[in-house]
C-alpha cells in the first residue's frame, strides 16, 4: 500500500488532480469530508463541539451550523486551537480505520488542504504539491468564484505560501497551464512513479537504479531539503529506537557536485534494535538491502556489534536514497559524521562520490 498525501492552496485545482488519480484507480480520501462526518449529527465530534462552544452553534435541526462556529473560531486562535483539538484526531481515526480496510495494494490519496500548515508530510509515502503562483489564484477566486479582490487575497493570506508547499513537495505539480497538460503530467506520475513505488513497498524491494552520475546541486530543491523530508519519515517510522538522524554524504556539502544519491544515516543503541527496525523501515518505504550487514566503511573493526551496518533503500524509483543504520558512537557511525564534516569544512570544490 502507498499513502499519498496531496495538497495545494486554495484554487490551485487539487481537486481537479484528485479526480483523475481516482480515474486511475487511487483511493481518494477527502480530508474536508471526513471532517464533516465527524461533526454530524449524533456523533460524540458534534457532542464535544457543542460542550466546548454552547448551543449556539447548533442549528434548528441540531446539526452544525458552520457559520456561526466559524464566526467564533475565525478570529480567535484559542477557539480555533480548541476547535482543532477536537476535531483532528477524530478525523485521523476514520483514516486510520480506512487505510485499515483498504486492499494490500492500494494508493490512498489523502486530498489535505492543509497538510502543510498541520505539518503532516512525514506521515505520506509521498506528497504531492499542486502549485499555481498565489497571482493566479487570486485570478481565479475573483473570475470563477466571484470573491472581491480583498477577499481573494485574505484567503490566500490565511494558508501556507507559495514558498512552504513547495519545501513540504516530493512531487510539484504545476497546474498554471492547459487542463490537458496537467492531466498529462498526473498521467506520467502515475505510471512511472506512483505505481512501481507501490509495488515496491508492498514487495519490499528497493527500486531498480540506473548508472549514478555526478551532478551539480539541485536548485530547485536542494538536497538538504531533500533529505529533511525523508528523516522525518525515518524518524517517524522508527520511533524511539533511532537516536540519531543525519544527513551525510557528499549530497550533504552544500554548494558540492556529487553523485545523486541521498546517504542518510540512523543511530540506534545496538544491531538488535538496527534488526528489528526493518519492517517499518520497509512499510516507510525503504526495504532493506539484502547481503549488507558489515559497515564496509569500518571493515576491519574487530567488534561486530559496533562495527555492523544495516542497509536499506529506497522503494521509490523517483528519489535515490541510501540508509545507513549503525549504533550511535560506533566506529562507522563516527567516520560518516567525521568525514561530511571535514568535506563541508574544505575549500575543495571537486565533484565527490559518497
Amino acid at each position: 500500500m502507498l499513502l499519498v498525501g496531496l495538497t495545494g492552496g486554495i484554487a490551485s485545482g487539487k481537486s481537479t488532480v484528485a479526480r483523475e488519480m481516482s480515474r486511475l484507480g487511487a483511493l481518494v480520501v477527502d480530508a474536508d469530508v471526513l471532517a464533516r462526518e465527524v461533526v454530524e449529527p449524533g456523533t460524540p465530534g458534534l457532542a464535544s463541539v457543542v460542550a466546548e462552544f454552547g448551543d449556539g452553534v447548533l442549528a434548528g435541526d441540531g446539526s452544525l451550523d458552520r457559520s456561526a462556529l466559524a464566526q467564533l473560531v475565525f478570529a480567535d486562535d484559542g477557539a480555533r486551537r480548541r476547535l482543532e483539538a477536537i476535531v483532528h484526531p477524530a478525523v485521523g481515526e476514520r483514516f486510520a480505520r480506512f487505510v485499515e480496510q483498504a486492499p494490500r495494494d492500494a494508493v490512498v490519496v489523502h486530498d489535505v488542504p492543509l497538510l502543510v500548515e498541520n505539518g503532516l508530510g512525514d506521515r505520506y509515502h509521498l506528497v504531492v504539491v499542486v502549485d499555481v503562483p498565489a497571482h493566479e489564484r487570486e485570478r481565479r477566486l475573483v473570475t470563477e468564484r466571484g470573491l472581491t479582490a480583498d477577499e481573494a487575497r485574505a484567503r490566500i493570506a490565511a494558508q501556507a505560501d507559495d514558498g512552504a508547499r513547495r519545501a513540504a513537495a516530493d512531487v510539484l505539480l504545476g497546474n498554471d497551464r492547459p487542463l490537458a497538460d496537467t492531466l498529462d503530467a498526473v498521467r506520467r506520475l502515475w505510471r512511472d512513479r506512483v505505481l512501481p513505488f507501490e509495488e515496491n513497498v508492498r514487495e519490499s524491494r528497493p527500486a531498480e537504479r540506473g548508472p549514478a552520475a555526478v551532478v551539480d546541486p539541485p536548485a530547485g530543491d536542494p538536497w538538504a531539503a531533500q533529505a529533511g523530508r525523508i528523516l522525518a519519515r525515518l524518524r517517524r517510522a522508527g520511533g524511539s529506537s533511532v537516536v540519531d538522524a543525519e544527513h551525510i554524504g557528499s549530497t550533504a556539502v552544500p554548494g558540492l557536485a556529487a553523485t545523486d544519491v541521498l546517504d542518510l544515516q540512523l543511530g540506534v543503541e545496538t544491531l538488535e534494535d538496527a534488526d528489528a527496525l526493518a519492517g517499518s523501515l520497509a512499510r516507510a518505504g525503504f526495504p532493506p538491502v539484502p547481503g549488507r550487514s558489515q559497515d564496509t566503511s569500518t571493515p576491519d573493526d574487530p567488534d561486530p556489534a559496533q562495527g555492523g551496518e544495516r542497509l536499506h533503500a529506497n522503494a521509490d524509483p523517483g528519489r535515490a536514497v541510501d540508509v545507513h543504520v549503525r549504533v550511535a558512537g560506533s566506529p562507522g557511525w563516527r567516520d560518516a559524521l567525521s568525514r561530511r564534516d571535514s568535506m563541508r569544512d574544505g575549500v575543495d570544490g571537486r565533484a565527490v562520490r559518497s
